[in-house]
């Protein structure tokens, strides 16, 4: 256990140099998606095969105290092999890095492994066949190279990817907890603060409220005893920015956590992650366990007067508890529910405590600033928006995945240039950006900086950075109606607005898209959107019509055509579906009127049948029974 400043930098010291050392690694990305696609079966294939051919290779970064560092100075008699964060390019998983060359191979399978062994690890060899390949059919060796990477700034996932996510002595390699001993012993709490202050760091959970200002007012409080917390809930569908943060760098976020309990004068913290996050909670059980064991959490911390312990809060999946004062009480054990503002959780937060409270991407920035200053941080984004922003990009797109990006970067370089375009050439629709709470935006947004205060203008927001990109096979009604299922099932019921008005407008988005919308139904929608939004208790309630809103602003005549014309312009919405029979091609066989389980179909052999659209479920089983395609579908 280290206990004074000097140990802290030997330590460090020892393993920089060990990790200089290794000069060729083998990083096989382990963050859930290529989890989920066997990348730790890979893992232990390269292990065995490489113990079979006699391969040196180390699963561990050890410096020269605890074992021989020799082996590590020649990279072709030593291999450093690594369960690394996610890399971010999740659709080509799994994936495995090549370093130092830089070489990243995509869909990685079993069968690889030997290749991968005897050409590229002992013969040094690239494999032409494992590498992303573009459109054109040329071949991107190198990570680098991959367009998917070349317009991104990765600052807080610089590291995932790169290192060992679950070793602290991988972190020490990289110069890791050198700003908290910055912060620990070369600032006051008020230098803590104004740097972030300066440094405009705005929190990435979803409103982008000043870091700097919320800690200044937990530590102005009367009250001693403080916490701080981490919001690692992400409930947003298909998000997962704080996932790959927590599982890919955790002691990045931790590091954050201490200078912020430093500034603030909090002793103790807690970290709240969703039980769906099993993955994520092993990484950070690890983290704490590693510094805790070192002496970089605990009591008297490096021998200074500075306290700080870390607790882990599993939630029980509900959305609402994202919401500040939801997920304190879920902590505390209670049901996690929103109440009346004020007082707020700087005064009376956690176990009605002062509480510093912001999320895992936000606590992954202030190593940086604290390192760099805040000159540096402001010189990246916006003058309003200051630093890079994570985002996880899916929907009807070429590249799907995780992402960085400066604040300021505009929709069309992140859809057309890291994203790749639209999937199979069709047309951009629009993005759902910041999830439940956030807008829809559209072709003419395609230059609008995505930053927090040009998107609130839109009548959009950041949230925490999920970007669901669709195209024009899309129907945004049904977007609509399943953002509202969401917000609906995840209210809490506390409060009127929300409890019954998220259900009224979700019950007229479901007649909308079954073809039953009636007259002044949008009408309504927009009537309530507003009366929601206005009274309801917490975030979720008033932004939950966001995505109503602004696809009616968008695309009213597509809601115009379902509830007039009973129609939907995307084709998408089941029962609005127009499946006919055209008589020209159709030979009279009877296959589709035996498929048909509602008995819908009725005509005579050697001669055109019909559909009877009353009886018609569309379900689909004519179109794929009918062998001469003659049944068609609008």
């Amino acid at each position: 256990m280290i206990k004074t400043r000097q140990e802290l930098q030997n330590l460090r010291d020892k393993y920089i140099k060990a990790g200089a050392a290794q000069k060729s690694k083998i990083l096989i990305c382990a963050g859930t998606g290529c989890v989920s696609g066997g990348s730790l079966e890979i893992f232990d294939k390269l292990s065995e095969i490489m113990e079979k051919r006699g391969v040196p290779c180390s699963l561990e970064l050890v410096h020269e105290d605890e074992g021989d560092i020799s082996l590590c100075c020649d990279g072709k008699e030593h291999i450093g092999l690594k369960k690394s964060g996610c890399h971010g390019f999740c659709e080509m998983g799994p994936l495995v890095r090549i370093e130092p060359q830089g070489w990243l191979y995509v869909k990685v399978g079993l069968d690889d492994c030997e290749e991968i062994i005897d050409e590229t690890i002992i013969a040094g060899r690239h494999i032409a066949r494992l590498a992303y390949k573009q459109g054109d059919g040329s071949v991107c060796k190198k990570q680098d190279d991959i367009p998917f990477y070349k317009k991104q700034t990765r600052m807080i996932l610089q590291d995932c990817g790169h290192i060992d996510a679950t070793s602290i002595n991988e972190y020490f390699a990289i110069g890791g907890y050198s700003a908290f001993e910055k912060a620990l012993f070369d600032m006051t709490q008020d230098e803590i603060i104004n740097e972030v202050t300066e440094a405009n760091l705005r929190g990435r959970g979803g409103g982008g409220f000043p870091a700097g200002r919320k800690w200044g007012q937990v530590k102005r409080q009367k009250e001693k005893k403080r916490y701080v917390v981490c919001n690692g809930d992400e409930g947003d569908p298909g998000a997962f920015m704080d996932r790959s943060i927590m599982e890919g760098d955790p002691h990045r976020m931790l590091e954050g956590m201490m200078i912020a309990a430093l500034a603030s004068g909090s002793d103790e913290g807690y970290i709240y992650v969703r039980a769906e996050y099993p993955l994520a909670v092993s990484r950070l059980r690890t983290a704490i366990a590693q510094a805790e064991k070192v002496g970089l959490l605990g009591d008297n911390i490096l021998g200074t007067d500075f306290s700080f312990n870390l607790h882990i809060s599993r939630g029980a999946g509900a959305f609402v508890c994202g919401e500040g004062s939801a997920l304190t009480a879920s902590i505390e054990g209670k049901r996690g529910m929103p109440r009346v503002k004020p007082p707020r959780t700087v005064e009376n937060g956690l176990f009605d405590k002062p509480t510093v409270l912001n999320n895992v991407e936000t606590y992954a920035n202030v190593p940086l600033i604290i390192e760099k200053g805040a000159s540096w941080y402001k010189s990246i984004g916006t003058e309003g928006s200051p630093g890079t922003k994570a985002f996880a990009l899916t929907g009807n797109i070429v590249n799907t995945g995780l992402i960085e990006v400066p604040m300021g970067t505009t929709l069309r370089e992140v859809i057309f240039d890291i994203g790749g375009g639209m999937r199979g050439g069709r047309k951009f629709k629009g993005v759902q950006i910041g999830g439940p709470s956030g807008g829809c935006l559209t072709e003419k947004d395609l230059d609008l900086p995505l930053d927090f205060d040009s998107l609130k203008k839109a009548g959009a927001m950041i949230g925490s950075g999920g970007l669901v990109v669709m195209d024009d096979s899309s129907c945004m009604v049904e977007v609509a109606r399943f953002f509202m299922s969401f917000t609906q099932n995840e209210s809490c019921g506390k409060c009127v607005p929300c409890r019954e008005g998220t259900k009224r407008m979700l019950a007229i988005l479901e007649r909308i898209t079954e073809g039953e919308g009636r007259e002044g139904d949008i009408e309504l929608l927009e009537e309530l959107a507003d009366t929601i939004s206005a009274t309801a208790l917490c975030g979720l309630g008033k932004t939950a019509a966001f995505p109503v809103v602004s696809t009616i602003k968008n695309f009213r005549d597509e809601y115009e055509a379902h509830v007039c014309d009973k129609r939907c312009p995307a084709g998408a919405c089941q029962k609005l579906k127009q499946i006919v029979i055209d008589a020209a091609l159709c030979k009279g066989c009877s296959k589709c009127m035996r498929s048909c389980p509602v008995g819908a179909i009725s005509g005579k052999v050697k001669e055109p049948f019909v559909i009877d659209s009353e009886k018609c479920i569309k379900c689909g089983a004519c179109l794929t029974t009918c062998p001469f395609h003659a049944i068609t579908e609008s």
